[in-house]
């Protein structure tokens, strides 16, 4: 009797171990004790569905207390969706509390979208500054301006969901300081009022299709670059001298072409006389053969070759003393 006893309280002790290790008895007292009204039998349900029962009834008994209407189901439904059930019922409480117009659904919708619906409400009560690096413009006259702008932007809860984010506000504000200082005929213009920079980018609505809205640009430091028009024509002035000694040097392989070329023909033609002077003697053996001349003949062709090679020996010595003098 006593051992079966033994036994009966061990299985009692148990079984209550298990029930409340797998329902949360003390979640559910809490529950009651805010106020809230959740059955057991749903605690045990979200056990059976894999929901951990404390990522959902104390972000239900958060919201009750602030005067949240929200219930259970839309809790678990938002939780089994992947969402952050607890953020999303902050988001609800500072949105109630700066009497922002925000449902559970669009809050829900904002969170499951990826975006940090409670730092969007804390955005929408207090704006943000975005800083932008420096951004470069050229100004008409050649000049490099360097501007750094701060943007003031307060988060729009109606276009969270599928606006563009930062990057596109910086990028737009980006593109507006460069289209203004290019429009400037003088970089001191920019220089002297930069107000012109923010107001320019401020007419054109760049906050439009983003989550965001912007309220102020400020213009916090214009810097002087590069003297960018000087560098392009040094550039231009290098690429003409490249090509002038291109066409150059161009020119002169030409003429060294052609000077070889007639060299080439002289010598040709060189070559020539000597083939029709080596033809000489034999057309003279020839007509010697055919009885077409006679000894006479042939010592009146020497003569003549010899008063030749004298008058060409004179006129050398003559152009040798000439060069002495």
């Amino acid at each position: 009797m006593a051992i079966g006893t033994i036994i009966a309280i061990v299985v009692v002790f148990v079984v209550l171990v298990l029930l409340f290790t797998f329902v949360p008895v003390a979640l559910w007292i809490s529950a009651l004790a805010a106020g809230v009204k959740v059955s057991i039998f749903t605690l045990i349900g979200m056990r059976l569905r894999r929901v951990i029962p404390s990522r959902v009834v104390n972000p239900l008994i958060k919201a009750h207390k602030a005067g949240i209407e929200v219930t259970i189901n839309q809790l678990e439904s938002h939780y089994l969706a992947g969402g952050n059930v607890d953020r999303v019922v902050n988001a609800l409480i500072a949105a109630h509390r700066a009497n922002i117009d925000l449902t559970f659904e669009r809050c829900a919708a904002i969170d499951l979208a990826g975006r940090d619906v409670l730092e969007a409400v804390q955005m929408s009560v207090n704006p943000k500054v975005i800083e932008t690096p420096f951004i470069s413009g050229v100004a008409m006259n050649g000049i490099e301006v360097k501007a750094k702008a701060r943007i003031t932007v307060r988060a729009n809860i109606d276009r969270l969901v599928g606006g563009a984010g930062e990057e596109t506000i910086i990028a737009r504000v980006g593109e507006g300081i460069v289209s203004t200082i290019g429009s400037a005929k003088h970089h001191t213009e920019v220089l002297e009022n930069p107000d012109m920079i923010s107001q320019t980018v401020l007419s054109k609505g760049l906050d439009s299709g983003t989550a965001f809205e912007i309220l102020s640009i400020d213009i916090a430091d214009v810097d002087i670059g590069k003297n960018i028009g000087a560098e392009l024509q040094i550039e231009q002035a290098q690429a003409d001298k490249n090509i002038a000694q291109a066409k150059a040097e161009e020119r002169r392989a030409m003429a060294v072409a052609n000077e070889q070329e007639m060299i080439a023909r002289v010598q040709e033609m060189k070559a020539k006389v000597v083939e029709a002077e080596a033809e000489v003697p034999l057309a003279l053996a020839e007509a010697f053969k055919k009885g077409n001349i006679g000894v006479m003949d042939y010592m009146n062709y020497q003569n003549v070759q010899a008063d030749t090679s004298m008058r060409t020996s004179l006129s050398k010595m003559d152009d040798s003393h000439q060069e002495e003098k």
